[in-house]
């Protein structure tokens, strides 16, 4: 954007196309610096669209090299071209049109359209990138059915793909070759996907349930081949579990997905040729982490899901984003709750939702789930959409059960296969399979901000009447200063103060009890439950599961948070007991620390602490997350005003004395689950994950015997999970043990790039007091680029958002520091740009110096002329909001 204020979209603005496009054929003729794109489009006036007379097609950074309508060419005086587009003057109401245009792939730093990865060709084209491709409505409610015919040099480029099926291939002259796609579905430009280049080829094949059997082939860099087999295992696993879950089954000949080591995003749902972003693909247990495997399963379930929930069924607008997202997240967490451990899993899904998307719903970009305006659609894929999507779609499946839910989904795919459609359609489909009115339910699509809810209790032993009041209010956010009661599911239990065990739970004016857990739909601004026959003082259990996404102010004290740690049959419950007794602690001793008090020792948690690493009972992977103290994100939520070294000092005061107090126990735990032999499987992940975080407890210490124990295990560790937590251990650490380390891993890793990914990582996030200067040191190592997405966020990114502390150090070197890295990349690529500026979102959380100086580097990268929307629209709205 250079001048001008750009355009805001509305969703009240929805208009129909006027005119529908029922078939495209493309040809590519593919050259690093001059590709030329040939597109014959079979066209006719849309009857439900306005009647105009113009034909308007979106286009950006392209070169129109002729147009023809009918077999006729058209001159100057038949058209209008600028740089967003080109409209076509007094067009029949049915016509055949023929573009040819010409780009640039090798110059395509945005990686938005075709551009150039590792000297391959890819595409990306959602949200609209497709328009850097050729002329076209680019919207996701133009669909067409697509052939696509790829030419290009044999020897440089031996493998041509496209989506759907391949039709045709031959040789041409001066050593080219071509392949012809044809997709029998009618699809979004969107989905389009073209990949071509030199890659080597894992192959495997699906039975249907039908009997159907699919190709399925994964490419990748051929020096990755070894990486391939856990990706595969998990699309093998996703087909089988949408069968059986959602009764899903695949609609092609062959399924593919290409590995590229330049995207903007995580991956691609291109129909039948997914693109994906290598480190979602790519794992061996040297290389990969126990996270980066379920992280791989989970967004290769995504995708594949996707073919259903956002390919044969796809969004209206833009504006209905989430219908696909929040929805195709909501099967994805389901699907690794059920290849893992279910609570773990939901344990871990809350944890990003209240890092990410809480934040998000309290700052200048608060959005409903359902946006209502934008002036860059990239700057909505945002964890509103996708988690707190994901949230709305599960309070569904919580308040209308699994088999009306299923119903619903069933329903949904049933009436809209091949169309786009809108979030009122997917409501429609549960409230006709369920027989419920959700008119209520769908004020959480358009009401922006996280709820409040309160709960005030009161027990009458003579009559035994348990009483629970709920109150909810949500925050005024940008745009919407009112907000009106939502409708809540609320699941709880009854605990026995007396003997820990669950009660029977009876309303008043139920027959009976309808067994020690429930659901209550809470809907007013106010609401009472009654519950008789509780024969003792209770505890409640409240918003098990997190069966909605809202703040739960319940009053506890900190015996009774240590009761349900101990007590509570919800297992996300006995976890959120802790976190929630482990940040009342830490905001103490902020309290302590800005007052200059001296620190001490929680009895109460130290206790319960004591009694977690005791328990030999609770599953591994559960008792490491039960161990895990809260993150500083999560806790600057729960300050009135961010502090961000008290913040620091408490919570690190915290983790060195529980590691002093419980260093023999923490030792031992250590020790026991040392020497396992590899391997992928839940209960060995879990060992090694509890192992690892007693580790870390064990290296706040930094005494000498510690610090040989992490260096010790990163010496021997046969696998990148082990050697990574021992490296984080040490990377916070001014020792020489720290460089070596640094300098042996780097030793080992330095040919492949998403390993040293996590190199810059750690150094980005070190805790020592020279950490910027180190990054700007590492932003001119080879091994860094400032074009490639995954080594800005692993760098810059991690700097600035995972790394508060020397982030946000007082004399603001670290705003200067991203103002001047979004201003660089907002010429090079404005999506990574825009996404890498959250952090300065947020300067009205904090006290009034830092805010200036936040405020300060807003403005002058709104001052730094030549802004992209993508960045200006963050920008100005943080600035105003």
């Amino acid at each position: 954007m250079a001048g001008d204020t750009p355009q805001t979209i509305h969703l009240k603005d929805y208009t129909p196309p006027p005119f529908l496009i029922e078939q495209v054929d493309l040809r590519f003729q593919l050259d690093e610096t001059a590709t030329k794109v040939h597109s014959t489009l079979v066209v006719r006036r849309n009857p439900a669209g306005q009647p105009v007379a113009h034909l308007r097609l979106d286009g950006q950074a392209l070169r129109l090299l002729a147009v023809a309508l009918d077999g006729h060419d058209l001159g100057p005086n038949d058209y209008r071209l600028d740089d967003e587009s080109l409209t076509l003057l007094d067009v029949p109401d049915a016509f055949t049109l023929e573009v040819d245009t010409e780009i640039n792939p090798k110059g395509n730093t945005a990686l938005e359209g075709l551009y150039l990865s590792s000297g391959n060709f890819c595409t990306q084209c959602e949200a609209e990138g497709f328009r850097r491709i050729t002329y076209y409505l680019d919207r996701p409610d133009a669909m067409a059915r697509f052939t696509t015919r790829v030419e290009a040099d044999k020897a440089r480029y031996p493998l041509l793909l496209s989506n759907g099926n391949p039709v045709a291939s031959g040789e041409l002259e001066n050593g080219r070759h071509f392949v012809t796609w044809e997709d029998p579905f009618p699809k979004p430009c969107y989905l389009f996907a073209l990949v071509a280049g030199d890659l080597a080829l894992h192959e495997d094949t699906f039975t249907t349930m039908s009997g159907r059997e699919v190709a399925l082939r994964l490419y990748v860099e051929h020096r990755n081949i070894d990486q391939c087999a856990h990706a595969m295992r998990s699309l093998k696993r996703a087909m089988k579990w949408d069968e059986e879950t959602f009764g899903r089954e695949y609609d092609l000949d062959i399924y593919m997905i290409v590995a590229v080591s330049d995207f903007n995003m995580g991956a691609m749902e291109n129909k039948g040729l997914n693109v994906f972003n290598a480190k979602y693909v790519l794992a061996r247990p040297e290389t990969a982490t126990d996270h980066e495997y379920q992280w791989i399963e989970g967004v290769i379930g995504h995708e594949y899901f996707h073919n259903w929930s956002g390919n044969r069924v796809t969004c209206r607008d833009w504006f209905q984003l989430s219908l696909k997202e929040g929805f195709t997240v909501f099967r994805d967490q389901e699907f690794s709750a059920d290849m893992g451990s279910r609570a773990v899993k939901r344990i871990q899904d809350v944890r990003d939702l209240r890092a990410r998307q809480f934040p998000e719903d309290g700052g200048p970009m608060a959005h409903p789930v359902r946006p209502e305006s934008y002036i860059e659609i990239n700057n909505f894929y945002t964890a509103t959409v996708y988690e707190k999507g994901a949230e709305v779609v599960r309070m569904l499946h919580t308040l209308l059960g699994g088999e009306a839910f299923r119903k619903g989904s069933d329903l949904y795919f049933e009436r809209h296969d091949g169309q786009a459609v809108t979030v009122e359609d997917f409501v429609a489909a549960m409230e006709r399979a369920s027989g419920r009115d959700l008119a209520s339910f769908r004020r959480w699509y358009s009401q922006a901000g996280t709820p409040v809810v309160s709960a005030e209790r009161h027990y009458d032993a003579a009559a035994q009447r348990f009483t629970l009041t709920l109150r909810q209010h949500t925050p005024p956010t940008p745009g919407q200063p009112e907000k009106g009661p939502l409708v809540i599911p609320l699941a709880m239990g009854l605990i026995g103060a007396d003997d820990g065990r669950p009660l029977p739970l009876q309303l008043e004016g139920e027959a009976a009890p309808v067994g020690d857990h429930r659901v209550l739909e809470f809907s007013a601004a106010e609401q009472t439950f009654t519950f008789v026959g509780v024969t003792q003082a209770p505890i409640p259990s409240l918003l098990r599961g997190f069966s909605a996404p809202v703040k739960l102010e319940a009053g506890y004290s900190d015996p009774e948070l240590a009761f349900l740690m101990a007590f509570d049959g919800d297992e996300f419950n006995r976890w959120e007991a802790g976190q929630q007794l482990a940040a009342k602690v830490i905001l103490g001793l902020v309290a302590d620390h800005q007052a200059g008090r001296s620190l001490g020792l929680d009895e109460t948690l130290s206790t319960a602490f004591g009694e977690l690493l005791a328990d030999r009972e609770v599953d591994p992977a559960l008792l490491a997350e039960a161990l895990a103290l809260p993150d500083e994100g999560y806790l600057a939520e729960l300050m009135t005003v961010v502090d961000p070294d008290a913040l620091f000092a408490a919570r690190q005061h915290l983790r060195r004395t529980l590691a002093a107090a419980h260093r023999e126990r923490l030792t031992a735990l250590y020790r026991e689950l040392s020497g396992d032999a590899f391997s992928i499987e839940g209960e060995a992940m879990g060992r090694r994950a509890l192992k690892n975080v007693a580790l870390g407890y064990l290296g706040e210490l930094a005494d000498e015997e510690t610090v040989a124990l992490c260096a010790a295990q990163f010496r021997r560790a046969d696998n990148m999970t082990d050697s990574m937590a021992a490296l984080r251990a040490l990377s916070h650490l001014d020792r020489p043990e720290r460089e070596v380390a640094l300098a042996a891993f780097y030793e080992r890793w330095q040919e492949d790039p998403l390993v040293l990914d996590k190199w810059f990582s750690l150094q980005a996030v070190s805790r020592l007091p020279g950490t910027l200067d180190e990054v700007k040191r590492l932003m001119g190592h080879p091994a860094f680029s400032i074009r490639n997405p995954n080594k800005v966020r692993s760098l810059i990114g991690a700097f600035c958002a995972a790394n508060p502390v020397r982030f946000h150090a007082a004399a603001g070197e670290g705003y200067r520091f991203l103002a001047d890295r979004v201003i660089e990349l907002n010429a090079l690529n404005p999506q990574v740009a825009a996404r890498l500026l959250t952090p300065l979102t947020r300067w009205r959380r904090f006290d009034a110096a830092r805010q200036g100086k936040m405020r300060d580097e807003l403005m002058r990268i709104r001052d730094s002329g030549g802004l992209a929307k993508d960045v200006y629209e963050v920008v100005s709205k943080s600035l105003e909001g």
